[in-house]
């Protein structure tokens, strides 16, 4: 007889990530690719266990100089630019902002050169539009 190890408290984070990515409007499909990248990183997926446990950043894991907080603040002013609201109002869903810069972070391991671009490029006219 074999015997299996089962971890519950990974199939309760994944839980948790699923309603994030049902309150934040992100797609099943974008849910399990950033669940698969949070697999495949400890210090992501204990950003994330901080995150859903305290709803805040912990801001522990550092890329380029970069923070999860500061990934996120970039999500927060593109939301801005395109909604052309210049703050953060009501109708920004701050839990897709969250989820953003865990999937930029992500995409910043895999090619730190092409997200330190975008980051240091700054905002023109209809540039991320």
């Amino acid at each position: 007889m074999s015997h299996i190890l089962f971890h519950n408290g990974k199939i309760k984070l994944y839980e948790a990530l699923q309603t994030l990515c049902q309150l934040a409007g992100v797609s099943e499909v974008q849910g399990d690719i950033l669940w698969q990248g949070l697999l495949e990183d400890d210090a992501l997926m204990e950003e994330m266990v901080y995150y859903i446990t305290h709803h805040c950043l912990l801001g522990k894991v550092r890329l380029e100089g970069y923070t999860l907080i500061d990934l996120f603040v970039y999500e927060m002013d593109i939301y801005n630019l395109i909604a052309d609201s210049g703050k953060n109002t009501e109708s920004c869903n701050k839990e897709t902002m969250v989820l953003r810069a865990f999937g930029a972070m992500m995409e910043m391991k895999k090619n730190p050169e092409h997200m330190k671009k975008k980051l240091s490029d700054g905002f023109g006219m209809d540039k991320y539009l």
